[in-house]
This record gives structure tokens, C-alpha cells and sequence, in this order.
């Protein structure tokens, strides 16, 4: 708030969003709210924070298929040839992003893998269905940690991959174009 003896409207609303929002999170109050410092955040920010942590304790853990209205099931990947398969794959994509499920590193995986990874391993994944149009659910179709050489031939940045070449002590694989380059809806910028 200002430092002036009259709050403006805004201000007092803010405020009582304030109050109202560490109410209904009392039941949920761990350490992480002592992580806020609300004397270096503007009340309209920690209220965006707070209700991204109540969002958060409240939203409902579900299978992403069910995320949808009626359940997103997919057609077994073995029953559709190369082009059904690729036009059900742009829809499901489109679906997702929908639901704000943002798919990052598929450009190494054909229009088959990514299907065959979104029918297998996204779609029946629980997760925390959270509700707020800021949050996106970003799905990482590369385990860097697992397959460490095709995030640097495809993924990292020279940076990046000058840096893993000093701490490893190994040879890089040449970098070079994903096969599979895609336009993927992505989150927009904030």
C-alpha cells in the first residue's frame, strides 16, 4: 500500500483479497508461506501468489485424460495408418494445449513416438488439474538426465553443452537439426 493516510478503493480491495485469501489458506500453512516477503511485494502480487497456492492445495488430482469433457481416449496407435495417425495427433496436440498442457523436446520423436508417448504416459499420468489461466502443465517428452546425448545433439544450447563438456569430461556429440521439427502450440509470453 502507499504511504498516504487514504488508501485508494483498489487498495482496500486488495487488501481484503489479502485477508480473505490467508483465511481460506490457514488450513494449508506450511513453511512455504513464511518464503513470502510481503514488505518487498505489492499486495496485488502476493494476492496472485496466494491464490496460486490455494489453487494449488485445492485442484483435484486426475488422470489428464480426464481433464477433458468427455475423456480425451485415443484410438490404439497399432489401429491407424501414417496419415490418421498424423491428423489425430495435430488434434490431440490442439486438445492439450487446450487444457494448457504444453509438450517440450518432441522434435526428435516421429508423429508415431509422440503419439505413442502421449497415449502410454501423458494421458493416463495423474496430475493436479489447477485451474488458473496462467498455469500450464509443461510435459517433458526428453528425460535429460536419462538420454543426456539427444538433448545436446537437438536441445542444448552451445552454452549449455560447453558446460556439461567441462563437468563430465566427455566428447560431445555433434549438434545438429531434430528430425522432426513441429510447430507446437506454446504457452503465450506473459
Amino acid at each position: 500500500m502507499r504511504n498516504s493516510p487514504n488508501p485508494t478503493s483498489d487498495e482496500v480491495d486488495h487488501l481484503l483479497r489479502n485477508a480473505q485469501l490467508r483465511d481460506e489458506l490457514e488450513p494449508y500453512l506450511d513453511e512455504s508461506i513464511h518464503l513470502l516477503d510481503v514488505r518487498r511485494m505489492p499486495t496485488q502480487a502476493e494476492n496472485e501468489f496466494l491464490a496460486s497456492m490455494l489453487a494449488w492445495e485445492r485442484a483435484p488430482v486426475l488422470p489428464i485424460s480426464q481433464w477433458f469433457q468427455p475423456e480425451l481416449q485415443l484410438p490404439h496407435p497399432d489401429t491407424l495408418d501414417d496419415a490418421t495417425l498424423h491428423e489425430r495427433l495435430t488434434d490431440t496436440l490442439e486438445k492439450l494445449y487446450d487444457q494448457r498442457v504444453v509438450l517440450d523436446f518432441t522434435d526428435h520423436l516421429s508423429d508415431r513416438q509422440l503419439y505413442c508417448l502421449i497415449y502410454r504416459d501423458i494421458l493416463p499420468s495423474h496430475e493436479k488439474k489447477i485451474d488458473l489461466p496462467k498455469n500450464f502443465l509443461h510435459w517433458h517428452c526428453l528425460d535429460d538426465s536419462d538420454d543426456v546425448e539427444t538433448w545436446l545433439r537437438y536441445y542444448a544450447t552451445e552454452a549449455e553443452r560447453q558446460v556439461w563438456r567441462d563437468e563430465s569430461n566427455l566428447p560431445l556429440p555433434r549438434s545438429e537439426p531434430a528430425p522432426y521439427p513441429r510447430q507446437m502450440p506454446r504457452r503465450p509470453p506473459a
